[in-house]
């Protein structure tokens, strides 16, 4: 009986032990499970535009999601509210539906990496009717912060770059141009952003982004490396990213802020900022290409290489009314010219031939 009772206690010794061992290893794996999410959350691989290899990651000094516990107006906060701005749980709404509104949220640390990418979720809608809204919002890579303005709520010649969602056709000869309109600007401190043709002049490139009154998220995503300034979209629900523009030879300083602002004027809108999601690229570079990314560490004034080239299309678009006007004219005069000598010729053969019959 004894030994019975021995064998059974032996028994369950063992099969505690087994199931002891089993929790544990079941645990130690859930926790390695998680970790392995955790690292593939902040850390990233993906791949460049030049089929260079890069890895991603989120910074949070950068970032700003909910339940936005960074803003404020005490010196430890990461971001600062400006305007109208305000914060609810959903979204910082930088400008209501409502008229001569503006806002913006501006991070409190300046920016000092090489390659960087922003990924930014936002959310436009409002009472109005198509083009009876206004005026769009902005998200910003700049030298300057904290300031208000006619460009989408922030200064004028401002100085780095501004990517804008242009939600309301300034200019009326807008046909081949469907609003709202994505485009980017690299400012160096004295251009000016031409709002009666809808920054025409001074943009590098853009894409129709129809984003108003929709049901789903709609994501911005500013990429800038290697020199290269790329801006993609995704407004359609189909979560994959579509080509807005492809920049290469950008040149911005480090050590700017980065922000988003909104206003509207005798047209509003809801313009909601969700999140904007700043992740580190690290790229491996050859040597030559690590020296030329230190020299340009150290330029102070934003540029993009021939810049005249991107902007051709703008000049010739201006130029076309004056060029049309004049081939009229000179249309115009040639077929009087025409008509005058051909009456003159006439007027010649009818002399000769009455003189033939005397």
């Amino acid at each position: 009986m004894a030994a019975t009772m021995l064998e059974k206690k032996i028994a369950f010794d063992s099969s505690w032990n087994s199931f002891l061992h089993f929790s544990f290893h079941r645990n130690m794996t859930n926790k390695m499970h998680w970790i392995i999410l955790l690292l593939l959350a902040i850390s990233r691989k993906c791949w460049c535009e030049d089929g260079h290899e890069m890895e991603e990651f989120l910074k949070r000094e950068y970032s700003l999601s909910k339940p936005y516990q960074g803003i404020g107006s005490s010196s430890s906060s990461h971001w600062e509210l400006m305007g109208d701005a305000m914060i609810t749980t959903d979204h910082v709404r930088l400008t209501p539906d409502m008229q001569s509104k503006q806002g913006a949220v501006w991070s409190r640390i300046p920016c000092f990496l090489r390659d960087w990418e922003l990924q930014v979720h936002f959310k436009i809608h409002g009472q109005g009717k198509k083009n009876l809204n206004g005026d769009g919002l902005a998200v910003w890579y700049s030298k300057e912060r904290m300031q208000t303005g006619p460009v989408f709520g922030n200064q004028d010649m401002f100085t780095g770059l501004g990517v804008f969602v242009d939600t309301y056709p300034n200019e009326e000869k807008h046909l081949e141009r469907i609003f709202p309109y994505v485009l980017a600007m690299v400012g160096n401190g004295s251009l000016t952003y031409d709002h009666e043709r809808d920054g025409r002049p001074t943009e590098l490139g853009g894409c129709t982004a129809v984003v108003r009154n929709l049901q789903h998220d709609t994501f911005l995503f500013i990429r800038y490396v290697r020199r290269r300034l790329t801006v993609m979209i995704d407004v359609d629900g189909q979560h994959e990213w579509k080509d807005c523009l492809d920049i290469p030879g950008v040149h911005l300083p480090q050590g700017y802020y980065f922000g988003a602002s909104a206003i509207t004027g005798d047209l509003s809108d809801n313009h909601d900022l969700i999140s904007m999601k700043l992740y580190q690229l690290t790229v491996l570079r050859s040597k030559e290409e690590e020296e030329q990314a230190a020299k340009d560490d150290e330029i102070t004034i934003p540029s993009v290489d021939n810049i005249e080239l991107l902007q051709g299309d703008v000049v010739e678009g201006k130029m076309s009314g004056v060029a049309l006007f004049f081939t009229v004219l000179f249309s115009l005069l040639g077929c009087i010219v025409l008509v005058i000598i051909g009456l003159a010729l006439y007027s010649h053969w009818s002399e000769n031939s009455r003189k033939r019959f005397y």
